[in-house]
C-alpha cells in the first residue's frame, strides 16, 4: 500500500458519471482485497446508488462528499487518501482545485484528461511543489494517453535491449470502434472556449512542445505535423493505405514528447513522432481520409462559431453520456507504431484491447494506473511532479494491463 497512515487507499472522484462508474465497476470486480476504496461526488444520493449496484464487495465502500469548486472539501478528501483517480471533467473546469489539494496533502493522482491547456496550466503551477513533496500527478491515464505513451515507451526498451541505436521517425497508426465520448467533446468545447480571443493560448495549445519542460532544450527537428494524412507507404514498407488525421493525435503527441524530455530525451534527440488512423487500405482510402480530415476540420471550426455551436451542441453527445453494453463490449482498439532507429533498423510495437476505447477498455487502463500507485509504489520509476504515465508508471504499468488482457508488444520487423 502508499501509506498506511491514510484512512483510505484510493478514492475514485466522479463515481457516479459514466466513466466513474465503468472505474468502480472495474475495481470493484478486480482490485485485490484490502484495497480501501472510496466513492465521491457531489450527491450523496447518487453515490450510495451506484455502490448498491457495485455488489457485495463494494458495500462497506465509504462515501465522501465533495464539490469540485470546494477547496475545503476537496483538500480533506484529498488528505484521507494515498490516490486520487478523477473522473470529472472538463477538467480545466472541474480539475484544477482538486490537483491543488492532491498536492498540498501529497496525494498522488491520475485522471483522464485530454486537454492541453489544462495540463500545461497544471505543469506550470505544480511541477516542482509536487516533485519536493514526492507527489505523482499523472495526467492522461485512459484512451488518451497510455496506449500511445506506453506503446513509445515498449519500443524504446526493445530497440535498446537489442543495441539498435535510438528511435527517429516514429508513427502511430490507430485502429478503433467504439460510441463517441460526449466528455471528450466537451474538453474540446471548453479548451475552444478557454483560448478563444487570447493568441498566446491558442499558439500555446497549437505547439508540438505544449508540454516541454524547457522549450530551449528540445531539439531543433523542423516542422512537426501531428494532424495530417500519410500514405502508409511512407510509415513502413508493409504498412498498406493513406491513413487520415487522428482526432487525438494533436495531444497524444505532446504527452510522448513530454516523456522524452523527462527522461532527458532518452528515446533519441531525433525522435520525431505523430499520429494517424486507419481508414482501411483499399484504393478508395486517400478518399476515406481525406473525409475524415473534412470532417475534423469541419467540427473544430463548427464549435468555434456560434450559429453552427448551437446545432452542434444538440446534435453531439453531451457530458455524462456513453455508448451502449453492446457497443462498449463489442468496441475495440489498435495501436500499431512503426520507426527506424539512427542504426537503420525497423521496429514495431502494438497496443491492443477489446471494448470501447473511451469507456470500457478507459476503464481498466485508469483502474490499473491508480492500482499501480497503491499497490507496486516501491517498484515505481524514481519521479514526482506532473508526470506521464510512461515516467511516473512505466514498466509497472505495462505488466499490470498485460495481466489484465491488454496487448503490449514489440517486435524488429
Amino acid at each position: 500500500m502508499t501509506d498506511s497512515g491514510r484512512e483510505l487507499d484510493l478514492v475514485i472522484y466522479g463515481a457516479t458519471g459514466f466513466v466513474g462508474r465503468l472505474l468502480a465497476d472495474y475495481l470493484a470486480r478486480t482490485a485485490p482485497d484490502g484495497v480501501r476504496i472510496a466513492l465521491a461526488g457531489r450527491s450523496q444520493a447518487k453515490l450510495e446508488a451506484t455502490r448498491a449496484a457495485l455488489g457485495p464487495r463494494a458495500g462497506d465502500w465509504p462515501i465522501v462528499i465533495a464539490d469540485a469548486d470546494d477547496p475545503v472539501a476537496l483538500a480533506e478528501l484529498a488528505s484521507r487518501t494515498s490516490v486520487v483517480a478523477t473522473t470529472v471533467g472538463p477538467y480545466a473546469k472541474y480539475g484544477t482545485e482538486l490537483v491543488t489539494a492532491c498536492v498540498a496533502a501529497g496525494t498522488d493522482y491520475v485522471d483522464l484528461t485530454g486537454e492541453v491547456l489544462f495540463v500545461r496550466g497544471s505543469i506550470d503551477a505544480h511541477h516542482d511543489k509536487a516533485r519536493a513533496n514526492g507527489v505523482r500527478i499523472v495526467h492522461s491515464c485512459g484512451y488518451d494517453s497510455i496506449p500511445s505513451d506506453l506503446g513509445v515507451h515498449v519500443l524504446h526498451r526493445k530497440v535498446r535491449a537489442d543495441g539498435a541505436g535510438e528511435l527517429t521517425d516514429t508513427t502511430l497508426v490507430a485502429s478503433l470502434s467504439g460510441g463517441v465520448s460526449g466528455g471528450t467533446i466537451d474538453s474540446l468545447r471548453t479548451q475552444i472556449d478557454v483560448s478563444r480571443g487570447d493568441a498566446a493560448l491558442r499558439r500555446l495549445a497549437a505547439s508540438p512542445y505544449s508540454f516541454s519542460p524547457d522549450r530551449t532544450k528540445e531539439p531543433d527537428l523542423g516542422r512537426q505535423s501531428d494532424v495530417a494524412m500519410v500514405d502508409g507507404t511512407g510509415i513502413a514498407p508493409q504498412v498498406r493505405g493513406w491513413k487520415a488525421p487522428f482526432v487525438m493525435a494533436s495531444y497524444n503527441t505532446r504527452i510522448v514528447r513530454r516523456s522524452n524530455a523527462l527522461q532527458g530525451w532518452v528515446y533519441g534527440r531525433k525522435f520525431k513522432y505523430r499520429e494517424v488512423m486507419s481508414v482501411g487500405d483499399s484504393r478508395l482510402s486517400r478518399v476515406y481520409a481525406a473525409g475524415v480530415a473534412a470532417i475534423l476540420g469541419g467540427l473544430v471550426l463548427g464549435l468555434s462559431v456560434p450559429p453552427t455551436r448551437y446545432v452542434l451542441d444538440r446534435l453531439l453527445p453531451a457530458p455524462g453520456d456513453g455508448p451502449s453494453e453492446k457497443t462498449q463490449r463489442n468496441g475495440y482498439f489498435a495501436m500499431d507504431i512503426y520507426t527506424t532507429t539512427t542504426t537503420g533498423a525497423r521496429y514495431a510495437s502494438r497496443v491492443a484491447a477489446q471494448g470501447d476505447p473511451g469507456y470500457r477498455a478507459t476503464a481498466v487502463l485508469l483502474g490499473e494506473s491508480a492500482l499501480s500507485l497503491v499497490l507496486d509504489r516501491d517498484r515505481l520509476p524514481d519521479e514526482a511532479g506532473v508526470l506521464t504515465p510512461a515516467t511516473a508508471l512505466g514498466d509497472v504499468l505495462v505488466e499490470r494491463l498485460r495481466g489484465a488482457g491488454v496487448e503490449i508488444s514489440a517486435r524488429a520487423l
